[in-house]
């Protein structure tokens, strides 16, 4: 028999690992992280393989305190040729400060929940979506890469269950601005699989499937379990952060991030490739918590 031609062979399936660690991590940790510190923890998690980091948020300094070296912090990492390098943008202001300090992929927030988006930035979604939509055509218009973050797809913890329709509507309206890829969040950690794959199902007739990423919390310890339902149909892109950290000061109750330790051995036991090295992962980690214990 002869050997199969290199055009001919199936790629092994493949997760992208988006983390979050540095700016939906450490956010919401009392503790505040010196600057020098964020750049090593990030520098850190440059060299596992991800193929992106978030790294900060260009929100008002006295929104959240905690990022508000966003400028400095973006200036002194060493940007691996790569891996992408995200900033959340809240505002105009809040873009033009990204320009500034050189970013070069920025993402935008909604909700799928009125009373998260008030609680969060001060808005309607529909004045969110008229904030955002000339930040994203200008930062297309610069080349940057664009993503969109969609919380409270799940639940919220002020209305609690949040419409399914009203998810595919916003989604359907976030992906036609253009946007690279666009972020569902379980921000309270309220999902459970079913709710995971039928949403994921009726998502795929709005948003093309290779552009979604899932965002789990593991609230009451489901996040890997969604994880496994989104695979399986169909979802290559997973936020998650390393050590679990993190959580939403605008939502009570949520508890951090799905580690991104457990979602890559989740996947090593499956023989499903991230390209990134948990060891490296697992030093960062171990970096950044002895910073969030005091050492």
């Amino acid at each position: 028999m002869s050997e199969a031609s290199p055009e001919n062979e199936i790629e092994p399936p493949f997760v992208k690992i988006c983390e979050v660690g540095p700016r939906d991590g450490l956010q919401n940790e009392s503790r505040q992280i010196a600057t020098h510190d964020k750049i090593a923890y990030i520098d850190l998690l440059s060299q596992s393989g991800l193929a992106m980091i978030e790294t900060t948020s260009f929100v008002h300094p006295k929104a959240i305190p905690a990022l508000a070296d966003a400028h400095d912090v973006m200036s002194g990492i060493t940007q691996k040729p790569g891996v992408t390098y995200l900033s959340l943008v809240p505002n105009a202001k809040g873009f033009a400060r990204a320009q500034a300090a050189g970013v070069r992929a920025i993402a935008v927030f909604t909700g799928a929940s009125e009373s998260f988006v008030q609680h969060n930035i001060g808005m309607s979604i529909d004045e969110s979506f008229a904030e955002f939509a000339p930040l994203i055509a200008q930062a297309r218009a610069e080349g940057m890469f664009v993503r969109g973050y969609l919380s409270t797809a799940f639940g919220c913890p002020y209305e609690g269950d949040v419409p399914v329709e009203r998810v595919l509507r916003l989604s359907e309206r976030l992906c036609d601005f253009g946007i690279d890829e666009l972020s569902i969040g379980d921000t309270i950690g309220v999902a459970h699989p079913d709710a995971v794959s039928d949403l994921t199902l009726r998502l795929q007739c709005h948003v093309p499937l290779e552009r979604l990423a899932m965002h789990f919390h593991d609230t009451q310890h489901r996040a890997l379990d969604n994880v496994a339902a989104a695979y399986a149909k169909g979802i290559r892109i997973f936020d998650s952060s390393s050590g679990g950290i993190g959580g939403c000061p605008y939502a009570p109750g949520a508890s951090g991030n799905v580690a991104t330790e457990r979602v890559l051995a989740y996947f090593a036991t499956r023989n499903i490739a991230t390209n990134v090295n948990s060891a490296l992962i697992e030093q960062a980690t171990a970096f950044i918590q002895e910073r969030l214990a005091g050492k």
